[in-house]
């Protein structure tokens, strides 16, 4: 397999009226001043020699600080972003309390040029939100994900 990718599970819960999605903010410079289109499936990458799901259930503690919940996980499949990665998503039923969240962090040198490196969190909050209005905040190569959730659960 060539290329980079990434994978992620999508928490979901019906806590009603409204079935609601685990997204997460993310986090550093970039993201810093953006709602929109700034939030993402917690996810990450991961080589040929590790498989998706696997990388999945790393990925989300590795981000969240938080033990991935137990199965059943249901493959949404994957999609190619317009950057070229390749992203795995799992839905899983479970709720999380967003305040228990301890994000792991990345370094990057900031200001760019200035030779400092700082830490910056991956996710710098997580939220609950609806699943029809999640999109909105998702970044745009994730919204499938969102569609095919809902077919899932309307079929």
């Amino acid at each position: 397999m060539t290329g980079r990718r990434s994978a992620g599970l999508l928490l979901f819960r019906n806590p009603g009226p409204a079935v609601e999605v685990l997204i997460g903010h993310m986090g550093g410079p970039f993201w810093a001043r953006r709602d929109h289109a700034a939030w993402s499936i917690p996810k990450g990458e991961h080589g040929d020699e590790e498989e998706p799901l696997a990388a999945a259930v790393r990925e989300f503690e590795e981000e969240l600080g938080r033990v991935a919940p137990a199965g059943p996980y249901l493959p949404l499949g994957d999609v190619r972003q317009a950057g070229g990665k390749t992203v795995a998503v799992w839905a899983v039923e479970a709720d999380l309390d967003p305040e228990t969240v301890v994000p792991g962090t990345f370094r990057l040198e900031w200001p760019r040029g200035s030779g400092r490196f700082q830490e910056f969190p991956e996710l710098d909050r997580v939220a609950w939100l609806p699943l029809d209005g999640a999109a909105d905040k998702l970044v745009a190569g994730q919204r499938v994900f969102l569609d095919r959730l809902a077919a899932h659960l309307t079929a």
